[in-house]
């Protein structure tokens, strides 16, 4: 027959870790809503042979509309445009389907985060 110890002693430095490591699961599971999300658009070409527009041209169109965001960037033959707020985010939307050429489209973009492998609803 097999017996089981229940009688469980643990030290004080036992619970202290036990507890240390209980809010560590905690906040690495929380950090996804804690942390900010982030406002982008991408901008890429619909037309074969057709390249993304210059970062610098949109810059300007941007800044020429007091539109600001934080960075632009290339990202596999597109353009990636951050911003502080969602209201800047839709502004510069609503601005650059006007001001660039036809043959580009211009889609809201969701920031890569490095808890993808959580579900949509914990992570959003």
């Amino acid at each position: 027959m097999i017996r089981f110890k229940t009688d469980v002693h643990l030290s004080n430095w036992q619970y202290l870790g036990l507890m240390v490591l209980t809010l560590l699961v905690v906040v690495i599971f929380l950090m996804p809503i804690m942390l900010p999300t982030k406002n982008t658009l991408k901008i890429s070409s619909n037309q074969q042979g057709l390249m993304p527009p210059d970062g610098f041209s949109v810059y300007q169109y941007l800044d020429a509309q007091g539109i600001q965001f934080k960075s632009i960037t290339p990202e596999n033959d597109a353009l990636v445009v951050s911003f502080e707020s969602p209201e800047h985010q839709k502004k510069a939307m609503a601005v650059l389907n006007t001001l660039l050429p036809q043959g580009y489209d211009i889609v809201l973009s969701e920031a890569r985060t490095p808890f993808n492998w959580l579900p949509n609803s914990i992570s959003s």
